[in-house]
């Protein structure tokens, strides 16, 4: 489509940016005195820029028909809204009669030593004779001196302010005012009763104009006096107001294309479902069309609430507006203009807004409309690529702005209005509701209330936010998140220790598998744990592993929690003045806030730091799923094992292969368990208990023995039976090659005896005895003496001689259900950590219930 203003030519003068307040402020006394702007005081420039409303040429007409003897009314009074058109009336109906003896006097411009008498008489002789003085001259000689010039037109503009300044000049007993309301009296019953008299005046429609109580008295009176003669005009009407602008503002105006350009935004708009909801679209089209190239809206929103501000010019006022907007898009391919269109930047047309709402939203616009980081264009680029160069976030907001003013108690726009002013024919009109919930989410000072959106001067929750914010303390961001992770870590499948910032905890050296979780990445601080306790080397090394935070997501979370906090601040804050639906959009959002933290915590403590072979390595636990609810060292645990970095279960063939391979042909159980606590690198069974049941179901599957070395010859203890797995001392795995030889061995010296035998013993690589393990794996019946259904031993234990107990206990808890044990010491210490940690732990890795 062709831009706006190659269909509707703009007039030279708003072009070239001639816009200063003279061109657009009419004034009659100018014209009188053939000065001024050429467009005013040239009756074809005048006429050529002016529409001539239907009330204007009824006044004419009228004026016209007075002044040629064809009857009419004598008296009238113009009357409009401030800045409405009362004085472009009077000069309009000055240059229509000229042929005429005229009088022009103008409030504005005439001193308090002046008389509107005297000035009568001066217009119409050319001197002041019969007028002289500060008394009005009564009605004859007023008669006489009409009578004697007529034709005659009358025209006062501004009359009100005249007689306020009269009030002051003191005349005898009375005061100027007084002998100029006596004067229009008599005035005006002269002109009633005097054909081709013609006395045509201008009042203020209501008190905006009027300068103190005093001037709303004499109001009263003007209209008092002259009311009883006159006959009330009113020369532009409200429907009329966009063709005025229109002939104003442009020199031509191309219909055809016109009706292009509105029959394209009409297709689009009902597709959209975004007109009015009370107006028919046939209506509408009528309407745009009328105000072309400027939305219906933009004149109504100027003219009715702009125009309700006490000093604001409504006809005057809006020309000058439209004016600087279309000067300021004269370059733009815009089709039409529309309330998004007014740039909030240009420092002319801002200031002429800031006169009416205050310099306060100077700062207001700069923080969400105009400054060059405003919140607005943050909303511009969040929209996506797609659409952020249409700027419909800074379209939106801008609309919002025009439609937040107003001198009555109307203000604010609607989902609809902002939808029909910000969009652009390229884009679905639901990027434009898209945008407004981001506004409210981002800029400062807007509002939403009761449907409708607006800007205030005071900051919207987004901007107490913000403040509150940038205020929270250090240390409460610490405290929270300290908090947020112990209520995160559970402990129970990883011992877990919460490290703070700096600081150098005691980690135990043991057998259980630990997290440490640092609060803030320290390198140093990660490698002093892993290779020392204390000032002691850390022997099992391989059971620790370290969760520290990731530096990118550091802002986010802790913002996050800054939020999180500012909410709880400012809900708590009985000082703020907040609305009800104010104070449950903040307990929303705090509950958003407050669920998003656990996915935050997640997001930011993922780097995993575990033993290698090759020293410390690094694992991204990744981006958590949404809603995870699980503690955080259980999603380590289950990291872990699901690269087999620790292990629930362990396949004996696993031990086999890889144990059992040598040339030696056996494995200390004990150096197993330890080798998985203390090399880096090496899979952790998450306790002893693995080991355990996976020697357990090798040795009964076959796949090895269990048995001890003593005096350089295998004992083997159990094959393919049930073992009893102690990992201490000098129980081994071998063979099962060897296991087997022993056992053959054994039975070939089988004595035919039912008394117990030393348990079979063969040398590494030889024969021995038989045990009565080989019996039973070859189905041989062994009889126990009778009578042992319970034993009860007390003993002392000699050094060095705990491991001689584990075959003792195995036999024992092969032929009883229970068995029980008391261990009591005496003639030393063992210090509280390694009683927990070497003692306690171990029982618990065991499974053991210690009493």
């Amino acid at each position: 489509m062709k831009s706006f203003h190659t269909i509707a030519v703009p007039h030279p003068d708003i072009l070239e940016g001639r816009l200063t307040m003279d061109v657009w402020a009419a004034k009659l006394w100018d014209v009188y005195l053939n000065r001024g702007a050429d467009e005013y005081k040239d009756p074809n420039q005048f006429f050529s820029k002016t529409y001539m409303t239907e009330g204007l040429q009824n006044l004419v007409t009228i004026v016209q028909n007075r002044l040629s003897g064809k009857g009419g009314d004598p008296v009238i009074q113009i009357q409009t809204p401030f800045g409405g058109g009362k004085t472009h009336a009077l000069i309009a109906i000055y240059h229509k009669n000229a042929n005429v003896k005229r009088v022009v006097m103008d409030g504005v411009f005439m001193s308090g030593a002046e008389t509107l008498w005297g000035v009568l008489e001066e217009q119409l002789t050319g001197k002041i004779d019969k007028c002289a003085g500060q008394v009005s001259p009564g009605g004859d000689i007023i008669y006489r001196l009409l009578d004697q010039h007529k034709p005659v037109l009358i025209m006062m503009d501004e009359v009100l302010e005249y007689v306020t300044k009269a009030a002051g000049v003191k005349v005898g007993d009375t005061t100027l005012a007084e002998q100029t309301l006596a004067f229009l009296q008599e005035l005006t019953t002269v002109a009633s009763g005097l054909p081709q008299v013609s006395l045509l005046m201008t009042l203020p429609s209501s008190d905006l104009e009027h300068y103190s109580a005093e001037s709303e008295r004499f109001l009263a009176q003007v209209a008092h006096v002259v009311g009883r003669m006159e006959k009330i005009y009113t020369p532009v009407q409200e429907s009329e107001i966009t063709r005025i602008v229109r002939q104003r503002l442009f020199s031509s105006v191309d219909t055809g294309n016109v009706a292009n350009v509105v029959q394209a935004f009409m297709g689009y708009a009902e597709r959209e479902s975004i007109l009015p909801p009370d107006t028919e679209p046939s209506e509408y089209r009528k309407r745009f069309e009328a105000s072309y190239p400027f939305m219906p809206e933009v004149v109504d929103t100027l003219y009715h609430r702009w125009g309700s501000f006490p000093n604001f010019q409504r006809t005057r006022g809006v020309l000058r507006l439209l004016a600087l907007v279309i000067h300021s898009m004269r370059n733009k391919e815009a089709a039409y203009i529309s309330l998004s269109d007014f740039n909030l930047a240009e420092a002319e047309l801002f200031r002429e807004l800031l006169k009416h709402i205050g310099q306060e939203f100077d700062s207001v616009a700069a923080a969400d409309i105009t400054g060059s980081n405003a919140n607005s264009k943050r909303v511009d680029q969040a929209l996506g690529d797609a659409y952020k160069g249409l700027r419909l976030g800074s379209r939106s907001a801008t609309t919002m702005f025009m439609y937040s003013f107003s001198g009555k108690d109307e203000i604010g726009a609607t989902l609809g209005e902002i939808k029909r002013s910000a969009t652009t024919l390229s884009n679905p009109s639901s990027v434009v509701a898209e945008a407004l919930e981001k506004i409210k989410d981002t800029l400062f000072y807007t509002q939403y209330d009761g449907g409708k959106y607006f800007f205030s001067n005071q900051p919207n929750i987004n901007r107490i936010l913000l403040t509150r914010m940038e205020n929270v303390a250090a240390k409460d961001v610490f405290d929270l998140e300290n908090d947020l992770l112990r209520k995160a870590l559970s402990g129970k499948k990883l011992k877990t220790l919460l490290l703070p910032v700096s600081a150098r905890p005691d980690v135990q050296d043991d057998a259980s598998l630990k997290l440490v979780v640092l609060m803030d990445r320290d390198d140093n601080v990660i490698r002093e744990i892993y290779e020392k306790r204390g000032n002691t080397p850390r022997v099992h090394r391989n059971t620790l592993f370290f969760l520290a935070p990731m530096e990118s997501e550091k802002i986010g979370f802790h913002n996050n929690i800054r939020r999180t906090l500012a909410y709880r601040h400012i809900i708590g804050d009985q000082k703020l003045k907040l609305t009800d639906n104010q104070r449950k959009q903040l307990k929303s959002e705090l509950k958003k806030d407050e669920e998003n933290l656990n996915d935050s915590l997640r997001r930011y403590y993922r780097w995993l730091i575990s033993p290698g072979r090759d020293g410390l390595k690094e694992t991204d636990l990744g981006i958590p799923t949404f809603g995870d609810t699980r503690p955080i060292d259980d999603a380590v645990y289950d990291k872990l094992r699901a690269q087999n970095e620790i292990l629930e279960n362990l396949a004996p063939l696993v031990i086999k292969e890889k144990f059992l391979n040598g040339p030696d042909g056996f494995v200390y159980t004990e150096q197993l368990h330890s080798s998985s606590l203390k090399t880096p690198g090496e899979p952790r069974p998450i306790n002893s208990d693995v080991w355990i049941r996976s020697i357990s179901d090798g040795v009964k599957k076959g796949l090895f023995g269990l048995g001890e070395l003593e005096d350089g010859k295998f004992k083997c203890h159990y094959f393919k039976e049930e073992p009893q797995v102690g990992l201490t001392g000098g129980e081994l795995l071998m063979k099962a090659e060897i296991c087997e030889r022993v056992r053959l061995e054994a039975a070939k010296n089988i004595a035919t005896s039912a008394e117990v035998s030393a348990p079979f013993v063969d040398s590494p690589g030889g024969t021995g005895p038989h045990t009565p393990s080989a019996d039973r794996t070859t189905g041989e019946t062994m009889s126990l003496p009778l009578g042992h259904k319970e034993i009860n031993l007390r003993f002392k234990l000699p050094k060095g001689k705990a491991s001689n107990l584990l075959g003792i206990i195995n036999l024992l808890q092969h032929n009883f259900q229970s068995t029980e044990i008391t261990i009591r010491t005496k003639d030393g210490q063992i210090t509280e950590d390694d009683y927990d940690a070497k003692i306690l732990e171990a029982f618990r890795q065991a499974g053991i219930d210690v009493e």
